[in-house]
């Protein structure tokens, strides 16, 4: 069915165009004419209300909130930060702050703004002063000797030191420095035939989770460490796995070691786990420590009863008519860096890997046991097991505590995140990203493209983002005007409910203006700015479209699968957008990306379309161009497809993991040769139907496109977005939305409805004729 629309007329009425177009074939329950004229107060925009290490007071408190109601600010997401401004004289968390905090709440209650707390003091993170060493977040290091037997060694081995954090030791404070330079408790002592031709492995900092630098701001920092079939292995490099000894019933009551060195060169290895370092930040000076553990719930508990259990005893939260109050927590942007050890970790790695890993500990300072390739399965091992705890017993935990006291709970999965970004954002009520005002900071655009797809997939109504984030060269330059177009774009790309950062906290007289501000930093979307008392306006048409964007359904055609394993970033093909590298757009055939763990818990197959529980649905999967699959993920595979999935890619070799090795290796052999039936060398293109679905490969599927990266390498994963999208079109499946002129749009579906938001993403007036689907596959 052919729709088309001038937009002229359209167009010269939004000067800054943006507007919804509605098609449908009959009568929706909804009344979205009402609706849209008069949105939920739930639908509205939110901030980041940051609060200047200890600047705060009671007044401030009520005239933020109330300056907030009148513009038409819903949510207001708080944080106490020292970001270099004066301290103030309330200690954060003190019984003088707590009352402050208490009435914060009331009036949010009285007022209807939804109060949302962070994890923890600072912006990032959830740690303080109560977290105690061993309950902190921990790494595993080694000291090495090296001996030569036959002979009796009977001496202290040296104390492994501690790894230095990412963001250096300043930040420690004397007593945080003295616990950590003091603190460690021995995991074991291995001892091994030093080989003779000994190699260590290439970014073992990463490989072993000891680092992970922002993937948005450090050039060599990856989207995700490749898993290959095949590695190249030296002779006499690794060190025999049978040959490995335990010594570490062999020391003393003092920590003496006594053993007997059999004949030859050896290697020992102490092992300790040691705080990483991280910690709270940039958190007010009195609620500065550790970052807790992030693999164990009971340390994650005891954080949870110092800070929100402390804030819920003294709030008591009520369910307010207006809606207001204290409804949700969150994460926000991973900045804590990785872990690669607990107390508990060798019990769960065992319990989730099937194996034990102690013989395999060497490789944590770089070492080979048993070959290259068994070393990389180990830690691509200990990485998916360090993605499981962090989903579990970290966010999962924290939402389930949450739940409790009725809070729902955001989170936003990236930038230094050691775990897979969609992984952790699909455990959020409310997943989000981060865009940065235009021009003025990181391109974290790809957070925005992995934020709408984790609501998309996992049927999140609400996707927020942290928005028009800024630094110091912002300097008062942004206000509604020069901000709607990435505004648009951002509900473009699928983000339906902004929070601006940031309104900072105004703790003197309102005479002093503009007041407070976040230092350095925010986008000063407060009562300090001289619009402000014009700004209703604006905020009612964000409220306007972020309602109608939280109805339905997304529509999306393609469904890109990332790389198994963590960390893990997905950053889609250059060919399926257009705009700029700031604010790409997805082109008319629309695609979201999932992980292959979720994919294998959730995905379904309804009528010939991929379909999650959550009423997402692809019409096409397609996969990375990788070489290992996991048992897991290969056999989910074969059972969509044989229920009528279409899927485009080639047949793994093996298993990336050494769980259940080498028979995980068969497994993935055996069903790909069912999949796809093919032994040697790949064709150029062939469709294969395999069931009631079909499986598209071919030698050149992948060699056409590229995916750059922040370090301007290039990665072969998915194919063009023009091979993707003949697929479709040889299926009977039109563009969701074509046009010749400078136009993004995003799509939902209400029952009969058809909802679409279209935006010029230039300055000048666009006459065009755009062509939209009618709710079926047809143009």
């Amino acid at each position: 069915m052919n729709r088309s629309l001038s937009l002229l007329k359209y167009l010269l009425i939004f000067l800054s165009p943006g507007l919804f177009f509605s098609c449908f074939n009959n009568r929706s329950s909804v009344n979205l004419e009402k609706e849209f004229k008069n949105p939920p107060d739930s639908a509205r925009p939110g901030v980041y209300w940051y609060f200047m290490d200890g600047n705060i007071d009671r007044e401030g408190i009520t005239l933020d909130l109330e300056s907030m109601k009148e513009a038409g600010i819903g949510y207001a997401l708080f944080l106490e930060v020292n970001v270099g401004v004066p301290r103030g004289k309330v200690d954060f968390l003190g019984e003088e702050w707590q009352e402050l905090f208490k009435h914060a709440v009331r009036e949010a209650e009285r007022l209807g703004i939804r109060i949302i707390l962070g994890s923890g003091p600072g912006w990032a993170g959830s740690g303080g002063p109560w977290v105690s060493p061993v309950q902190s977040m921990l790494h595993l290091v080694a000291s090495d000797t090296t001996v030569s037997g036959p002979a009796k060694f009977q001496d202290f081995l040296a104390v492994p030191k501690p790894m230095v954090p990412y963001f250096g030791e300043g930040s420690l404070t004397q007593s945080l420095k003295k616990q950590r330079d003091s603190w460690y408790e021995d995991v074991c002592i291995l001892a091994f035939p030093t080989p003779g031709a000994e190699k260590r492995l290439g970014r073992i900092d990463e490989k072993a989770l000891y680092y992970r630098a922002p993937y948005t701001s450090v050039q060599d920092v990856l989207p995700y460490l490749p898993s290959p079939a095949h590695f190249k292995e030296t002779p006499g490099s690794s060190i025999d796995l049978t040959e490995i000894v335990n010594l570490s019933d062999k020391t003393d009551e003092s920590g003496r070691l006594n053993w007997d060195i059999p004949p030859g060169n050896w290697t020992i290895l102490r092992f300790v786990m040691r705080n990483n370092g991280a910690v709270t930040r940039p958190a007010p000076v009195p609620g500065l420590g550790f970052e807790a553990d992030k693999f164990d719930t009971a340390s994650f508990d005891s954080h949870f009863s110092s800070y929100v259990g402390k804030l819920i005893k003294k709030v008591k939260p009520q369910k307010a008519e207006t809606g207001g109050g204290w409804t949700m927590i969150h994460i926000d942007s991973w900045e804590m860096g990785s872990q690669n050890w607990s107390p508990h970790f060798r019990q769960e790695f065992i319990k989730r890997r099937g194996y034990d890993p102690t013989p395999y500990l060497p490789v944590y300072t770089g070492r080979l046991v048993g070959s290259r390739e068994i070393s990389e399965r180990f830690l691509w091992d200990l990485r998916q097991t360090s993605n499981e705890l962090i989903m579990e017993y970290h966010a999962g935990r924290f939402k389930e505590l949450g739940r409790r006291y009725g809070f729902r709970l955001s989170i936003e999965p990236y930038d230094m995140n050691p775990a897979a970004d969609f992984d952790l954002g699909s455990v959020a009520d409310v997943p989000m990203c981060e865009f940065w005002s235009e021009g003025y900071g990181f391109n974290s655009a790809f957070s925005c493209i992995e934020g709408t797809s984790i609501g998309h997939i996992t049927g999140m109504p609400v996707i927020a983002a942290e928005s028009f984030t800024a630094n110091s060269n912002e300097a008062w330059k942004k206000y509604p005007e020069n901000m709607k177009n990435q505004g648009d774009w951002a509900f473009c790309m699928g983000i339906n409910r902004l929070i601006y950062h940031t309104f900072a906290h105004k703790s003197f007289s309102s005479i002093l203006q503009p007041g407070m501000t976040m230092g350095p930093y925010g986008v000063h979307w407060d009562r300090g700015q001289t619009w402000w008392p014009m700004v209703s306006g604006y905020h009612k048409y964000i409220t306007r479209c972020q309602y109608l964007l939280s109805i339905g359904k997304p529509v999306s055609d393609v469904l890109y699968i990332t790389p198994e394993g963590a960390p893990q970033v997905f950053i889609p093909p250059a060919s399926a957008l257009e705009g700029t590298s700031l604010l790409p757009d997805k082109k008319g055939y629309s695609f979201d990306g999932c992980s292959p763990l979720y994919f294998t818990r959730h995905a379904s197959v309804k009528n010939n379309r991929l379909v999650f529980p959550g009423g997402a649905s692809y019409k096409i999967v397609v996969l990375p161009n990788v070489q290992t699959f996991t048992p897991d993920f290969i056999v989910k595979l074969e059972s969509l497809i044989s229920d009528g999935a279409t899927v485009i890619g080639n047949p793994p070799q093996k298993s990336p993991s050494l769980s259940g090795y080498p028979g995980c290796d068969k497994t993935v052999k055996e069903i790909s040769s069912l999949i796809w039936n093919m032994n040697g060398t790949l064709p150029e293109i062939v469709k294969r139907q395999y069931g009631k679905g079909m499986i598209i490969s071919g030698e050149e599927i992948y060699t056409s496109n590229k995916i750059e990266t922040n370090n301007n390498d290039t990665l072969d994963l998915y194919p063009d977005y023009s091979f993707t999208a003949e697929i479709l079109k040889e299926a009977g499946i039109f563009p969701d939305f074509s046009s010749s002129g400078d136009i993004r749009y995003t799509h939902r579906s209400l029952n009969e409805r058809e909802i679409y938001f279209i935006s010029n993403r230039t300055d000048s007036v666009v006459k065009d004729t755009c062509y939209f689907r009618d709710g079926t596959d047809n143009a």
